[in-house]
């Protein structure tokens, strides 16, 4: 498929198919962030863990900061038809719990993708960078909280927040994956006041 785009200003955030090559490249990535951080994490370990040349990840994605960028667009890229279709959706308040119940699905679906999304600081970093990170989220805490100034701002940080610690907890680590998502999505409700 080719080099990596670049950051690229005013574009957004989407789905992107990729081939079996990059696909397995962003797996082997997903897991080793998840297991050692992205700085602990070097394109040859990603290269080891798929089977092929440093060179060959260079091909596909021109640094690591484009593996990291690839792998947050494909994951967060799954939210973007919930948050279409709730933009589009005529009732606000069902609009906002459909889209609350798809984000924490997502966050239980995939707990080691939460940790790496959520905390690790070159993450962290590169997504405060990344425009089109930061028009899809604007437009997904619109929708769930309707308000986009500060006061939505620190509320979509503690929801944010409150899913992320709650899917990652150690006191939760036994809990299945069914009841955690029926208590969390149960209190992120009561939270928003749905």
């Amino acid at each position: 498929m080719g080099s990596a785009e670049p950051p690229v200003a005013g574009r957004e955030l989407r789905i992107v198919q990729h081939s079996a090559a990059r696909t397995r490249v962003l797996d082997a990535a997903l897991d080793l962030f998840a297991q050692h951080g992205v700085s602990g994490t070097s394109l040859q370990m990603i290269a080891d863990a798929v089977g092929i040349t440093k060179a060959a990840i260079y091909h596909q994605f021109r640094t690591k900061d484009n593996v990291v960028l690839a792998v947050t667009e494909r994951e967060l890229g799954r939210l973007a038809p919930a948050l279409e279709e709730a933009e589009a959706h005529g009732d606000e308040l069902q609009a906002r719990d459909q889209l609350l119940v798809r984000v924490i699905e997502m966050a239980v679906r995939d707990r080691r993708l939460v940790r790496t999304l959520q905390f690790d600081p070159v993450v962290v970093r590169l997504l405060a960078e990344y425009e089109p990170f930061q028009r899809f989220m604007e437009r997904l805490y619109r929708v769930l909280l309707g308000d986009t100034g500060d006061d939505g701002r620190i509320e979509g940080a503690m929801l944010s927040g409150a899913i992320s610690s709650a899917v990652m907890h150690p006191l939760v680590a036994d809990v299945d994956d069914n009841t955690l998502l029926t208590k969390l999505t149960d209190m992120s409700r009561r939270l928003l006041g749905l």
